[in-house]
Formats: structure tokens, C-alpha cells, sequence
């Protein structure tokens, strides 16, 4: 009996799809949404379940079913049944920080099957960028045809990503944006994770202050419309509605909702222009992997990551 394939998709959507389709082999499907929230450096203890667990019900209101995210994972505890290992992930930070997290499992767990990437974005023909959902039929086909195999040193520079994400000191992110390897989106999403981080002027990361362009520019007339925008133009963050509805909510001391219609305070006019810093009236207190959002600002000028002596102890 020949050996499967194993495939680890980035959602639920993309496995359904794989399924309607056909594609030989077993699925497991990886949920997560590790861009945001603490993380431990070893994925496969209870340590970074437990956190998990705690960031999602805080924040989300998420409740993580233990015995469904063990049962999923169970696969790989023997993989003497598969031949090799695909994986499905997009161009975007969402789905590049989960990356970095399976492949980091796949080493904890010592699997030394030949790993391929699927992995989506830019389409010949297209103007936008696309998501492995968002593809034909025809194109995830040949997608999955061209899949890239990745070599020891791509491997291993994921290990590292994760242990800098996981770690204290994200400027070290800084060296592997002009990194070449087989994650072809690698550099975009390293450079957008600077990003999310306070600008130093305006206290607004890029994607807080992209909001507030749509609300200027646009004509809002719900928080519902401004999501669509913000999901439409949201670059290389792959974020999702409770994403960016968290974000609008924490920038409501910027906008006026009132009859039907968002509109920008005179606050919000003095963010866009940076007439000061605003970090500490936004408090997204989030944490990136081992980082404290608040502890950091982004110099756009020199594109790196300064401590806040406002909030750091």
C-alpha cells in the first residue's frame, strides 16, 4: 500500500475546498491565529496551550475546545503513513506566523518528512492579491502542481523566525528582510510585523492609521461597510473581521458615528497629520509573540523598533 500525503491547511475553508476537490491524502487543518497574543517558544506543551487558551477568551471571547485541537493534532504523533508533507499558506503575516509555528512543531516533533509550500498571492492577470480559497479550481490545481520544496536552510530559518517572535527583541527581524528564500512573501510579512508596532510620531501603527485614511477618504455610513474596506485593503496582514473590528473599536476616540455616517473628529484629523503621539489614548496593548506592543515605537525613518520609555518599566 503506497504512502499519503499529508496536508496542513490554514483554515477550515481552504480543507473544505481541498475536499470538494478531491485532492489525495489526509488533511489537518491548523486554526490558529498566532500573529497576535503571547506565545511560548515550544508549541507542544501545555504551557502554550494554556496561554492561548487565556489570550483568546480574553480578547475574542474565543473558547478553545482542548480535546478538538489535541484530536487534530494526534496525526502527528506517527507519521510512518504519509511519504511527504504539504503545506497550504498564504502571503500575508496571518498565515506566515502560523507557518513558522507548524514547521516549528514539525522539528519538536522530529518529523523528517519532505516538506512543500503552497502558498498564494500575486496571480498572472490579477490586480489583487489572492487568498488559496479565492483561487479556481484550475489555478489551486496548479498551485498545487508547482508546490515549492523546502530545503534544510528554509527550515531552518523559519526555526529562527519563530524563536525571534517568540523572543524579546524584535528588531532582530531586521537582517531577514532582504533574506532570500522559498518563502517568497517572507520579506513583505516581516516588514508589515515592524509596522504594526506605534509609529513614533503619530502613536498609529500603519494599519490603525490606514483606518483613518478610509474614514477620511471614503464614504463610511457603518462599521460593517468600514470593515469590508479595511479586509479589501489591509496589504499584507491577512487579518480578519474580529481583527479589524477590535482595531475600529480601539480607534473610536478618532470618529463620530452619528446618522448612518463615520466621520473623523478633529482628533482623528491631528493623528493622520502626527501632531502628536496618540499610542497611549489607542492602548492596543497587544502582544506579538514575546512582545509587548506598548513597549515599542516604529521609526519609519530608520525602520527600526525603539523602546517607550513611557511605557517600559
Amino acid at each position: 500500500m503506497s504512502k499519503k500525503t499529508l496536508h496542513i491547511t490554514n483554515g477550515n475553508s481552504l480543507t473544505n475546498y481541498l475536499k470538494e476537490l478531491d485532492i489525495p491524502g489526509h488533511i489537518l487543518t491548523w486554526q490558529e491565529m498566532l500573529c497576535e497574543g503571547p506565545l511560548s517558544l515550544e508549541i507542544n506543551t501545555d504551557e502554550f496551550l494554556t496561554k492561548r487558551k487565556e489570550f483568546l477568551n480574553s480578547f475574542y471571547h474565543i473558547e478553545i475546545n482542548e480535546d478538538e485541537f489535541k484530536q487534530e493534532l494526534s496525526v502527528l504523533n506517527d507519521t510512518s503513513g504519509f511519504s511527504e508533507i504539504v503545506l497550504w499558506f498564504e502571503y500575508d503575516l496571518f498565515c506566515h506566523i502560523n507557518l513558522l509555528a507548524v514547521i516549528k512543531l514539525l522539528n519538536e516533533k522530529n518529523i523528517q518528512l519532505p516538506l512543500f509550500l503552497v502558498c498564494s498571492g500575486r496571480i498572472k492577470g490579477e490586480t489583487q492579491l489572492k487568498g488559496l480559497s479565492e483561487l479556481s479550481p484550475d489555478q489551486l490545481f496548479n498551485h498545487f502542481h508547482d508546490k515549492v520544496k523546502l530545503k534544510d536552510s528554509d527550515i531552518d530559518l523559519a526555526i529562527t523566525l519563530w524563536q525571534i517572535y517568540c523572543g524579546k527583541d524584535h528588531n532582530l527581524f531586521k537582517p531577514y528582510i532582504t533574506k532570500k528564500s522559498s518563502f517568497k512573501y517572507l520579506n513583505a510579512c516581516l516588514k508589515a510585523h515592524l509596522k504594526r508596532f506605534p509609529n513614533l510620531k503619530s502613536g498609529l501603527s500603519v494599519l490603525e492609521n490606514n483606518i483613518l485614511k478610509i474614514i477620511n477618504e471614503k464614504t463610511i455610513k457603518s462599521k460593517n461597510q468600514l470593515i469590508g474596506y479595511v479586509l479589501n485593503y489591509q496589504g499584507y496582514y491577512g487579518f480578519g473581521d474580529m481583527q479589524i473590528l477590535r482595531l475600529i473599536d480601539l480607534l473610536q476616540v478618532f470618529y463620530t458615528e452619528e446618522d448612518h455616517k463615520i466621520t473623523l473628529n478633529r482628533k482623528g484629523h491631528e493623528a493622520l497629520i502626527g501632531y502628536q503621539n496618540f499610542s497611549s489614548e489607542i492602548n492596543n496593548n497587544l502582544i506579538f509573540g514575546g512582545v509587548e506592543r506598548l513597549n515599542f515605537s516604529y521609526n519609519d525613518k530608520t525602520n527600526i523598533l525603539i523602546k517607550t520609555q513611557l511605557n517600559v518599566d
